[in-house]
């Protein structure tokens, strides 16, 4: 394992970020500065939040809070379509700064703005699609002459808090969803990623949205604490760690919440699948953005007749993967978020190792770059298997019984998304139903998302559920009105 020397930075790579507070960008005053972790420079600098800002967001908040519910439906959703638009053309500057803040190939960050504009396109879409109910009361004795209804009416304020594997993306969803709903939403970025993040918001601004929808914090856990724990705050979306999430929740109290907590996740190849498809599938997906998403294929388990050739086949497609500058349109690999992140994965792969595992590919390090590691047969106690690796190393295990591999993947206090490589529909039912995760995906790895489909998981991966639709339910809240003595269906007897 080594440590990288500085690499040369473009000059105009350094970009500084403020917070956004009443609608003014607020620069002086305390910053922090993030090192990429393959330049070894300060490439972004955000000022930092203090008490007295978040007061005044909270304050602020309340007033805005007002001002986006009077929207339209239709208004908020002509902003979103812009906003999608907006994405796009600027899709090249905002990859380049995924790259430059967080490794992250910059294919990968074009892809991950081509997502933005989805998101933006689909909360777009169901805002214009809130609505309501019309009861059927008549049918019990004492509804009878009366009339009830329902519409959705916005939380008022939401807090997200992203993680830096996806800062554009993840953010656009609950930005998006939230005003959607006609909230106003206070953003607490990482701080891994604090220029990406503004540029999302930045680009939301840009295409009309009112100032008074959107806040933007800076700053490390006692500033999420504190907007976490305000009276102000109606729900909090979140997506990070199990341990930060329940910092979170304690901080919150009797609060709605929507929270992603990671996995690890596993996918199963069958005996009658396609092994190369297989193989090169899970080694595209698992070692994209370095293995840093929650559902990175992390986990494989292979039915023991095909085990070898899929061992082969997928350790041959690692190698190929190209590992380098992620500026560079064509590397696949890019680097992780930084050096501890990436001696971690290492060390996992070697401890596996030593317990009986074999490496057949990686096993090491450059600075934050994480050669695609591929670990055959660690024990089933292994961290590499128990815990989630968010890394670039891929662990690999043979399976003999299908029932049994199932209870396998449920070993697990994580549940997110799983995949499965099968063409036997008996098999596709059976682990649709018998495996405790929020999502399965067939003849792909644990590792795809639509971003308009519900994401989510169970036991220690979360609750709730993203994707626009989903994710107004959770930002809006049913009111109900009852006409006493009015009809809408002719009935001819009193109210009682």
């Amino acid at each position: 394992m080594t440590d990288s020397p500085g690499r040369a930075v473009p000059e105009d790579a350094l970009t500084t970020v403020g917070c956004l507070i009443g609608g003014e960008w607020v620069s002086d005053g305390q910053r922090a500065d993030r090192v990429g972790p393959w330049t070894r420079a300060v490439v972004s600098s955000a000022r930092q939040a203090t008490d007295s800002d978040v007061g005044s967001a909270l304050r602020y908040a309340r007033r805005g809070a007002k001002v986006v519910a009077r929207m339209s439906p239709a208004a908020r959703a002509d902003v979103l379509e812009r906003a999608a638009a907006v994405a796009l053309a600027r899709r090249d500057e905002l990859a380049r700064l995924l790259a430059l803040e967080l490794g992250k190939p910059v294919k990968d960050g074009l892809g991950e703005i081509d997502r933005v504009a989805d998101t933006f396109a689909v909360s777009a879409a169901e805002a214009r699609r809130i609505g309501g109910e019309v009861l059927p009361v008549a049918g019990w004795a004492r509804g009878v002459g009366n009339t009830a209804l329902t519409h959705r009416a916005p939380v008022g304020v939401a807090l997200a808090i992203t993680p830096f594997n996806a800062p554009a993306n993840l953010l656009a969803h609950k930005l998006a969803a939230s005003f959607a709903a006609g909230n106003t939403t206070l953003v607490k970025p990482p701080p891994q990623a604090p220029a990406s993040s503004v540029a999302v918001v930045r680009l939301l601004l840009d295409s009309g949205m009112p100032p008074e929808a959107v806040q933007v914090l800076h700053g490390g856990g006692p500033v999420g604490a504190a907007l976490s724990s305000a009276p102000e705050v109606g729900v909090i979306s979140f997506t990070g760690s199990p341990g930060t999430g329940a910092a979170v929740a304690r901080s919150a109290g009797a609060k709605r919440l929507v929270m992603e907590l990671g996995g690890n996740a596993a996918t199963i190849v069958c005996e009658d699948a396609d092994i190369a498809a297989a193989a090169r599938i899970c080694a595209a997906t698992g070692y994209s953005n370095s293995g840093q998403s929650c559902i990175s294929v992390q986990r494989v388990y292979v039915h023991r007749s095909r085990y070898e050739e899929f061992l082969d086949l997928f350790t041959r497609a690692a190698e190929k993967l190209t590992v380098g500058d992620p500026l560079d349109a064509a590397t696949d690999v890019g680097s992780m978020v930084d050096d501890d992140a990436a001696e971690r994965v290492v060390s996992w792969a070697h401890e596996a190792a030593a317990a009986g595992a074999t490496i057949t590919t990686g096993g090491r390090r450059d600075g934050a770059t994480v050669i695609p590691t591929v670990v055959a047969s660690p024990p089933a106690d292994a961290r590499l298997i128990r815990e989630e690796v968010f890394g670039a190393a891929v662990a690999v295990r043979p399976f003999d019984d299908f029932d049994e591999v199932l209870a396998t993947c449920n070993d697990s206090r994580y549940g997110l998304q799983a995949g499965l490589f099968t063409h036997d529909v008996r098999r596709i039912v059976t682990a649709w139903r018998e495996l405790e995760v929020g999502g399965l995906i067939v003849n792909g790895s644990s590792n795809f998302r639509l971003d308009h489909v519900p994401f989510g998981g169970v036991k220690d991966s979360g609750f709730g559920r993203e994707a626009p639709r989903w994710m107004i339910d959770d930002y809006t809240v049913v009111k109900t009105l009852v006409l006493r003595g009015i009809s809408l269906f002719g009935d001819q007897e009193d109210a009682r």
